[in-house]
């Protein structure tokens, strides 16, 4: 749709190459997937949004056949919290990075979430402004990108 927003980075910054654990975020053009959002902290956003519940993680396990695949705890392997102590998953758009079919080590999920506060790098995904978020969630359609440029200058 055009529009810019301010957004923080994976602390790794963008990469062409990404890699499980390198902490960038991967240039391209990503579609939108999904939604998850917390059903205890908010009303569903669009028709479209599946709860996160308790138990529910992201694998981020290279070397499991679940690699970046949503899973349920009890979980042995390697795997992320979707439903954290603290807000930054409250709203959560999955982009089709390295997904459906997860080739190993070139990364696990890239999310669109919100951030911690302005500046303050991610571990790869691209976090937003709570409101803006909020807004883009809205703004969504089924030829809805993210373009992550190789350059941000």
């Amino acid at each position: 749709m055009g529009h810019m927003w301010p957004c923080a980075i994976g602390k790794g910054g963008i990469r062409a190459d990404k890699r499980e654990g390198d902490g960038a975020t991967p240039v391209g053009v990503h579609r939108i997937v999904g939604l998850l959002y917390r059903p205890d902290r908010m009303r569903r956003p669009t028709d479209w949004a599946l709860p996160i519940r308790p138990g529910d993680l992201w694998s981020d396990d290279p070397n499991h056949e679940d690699y970046n695949l949503m899973v349920r705890a009890p979980y042995p392997y390697s795997h992320e919290t979707l439903r954290r102590a603290d807000p930054l998953y409250d709203l959560v758009l999955l982009t089709d990075w390295n997904w459906p079919r997860a080739e190993k080590g070139r990364g696990s999920a890239i999310f669109l979430h919100r951030w911690r506060r302005p500046g303050y790098p991610t571990e790869g995904c691209v976090a937003f402004r709570p409101d803006h978020l909020r807004r883009i969630v809205k703004l969504i359609r089924h030829e809805t990108r993210l373009i992550v440029p190789a350059s941000l200058t």
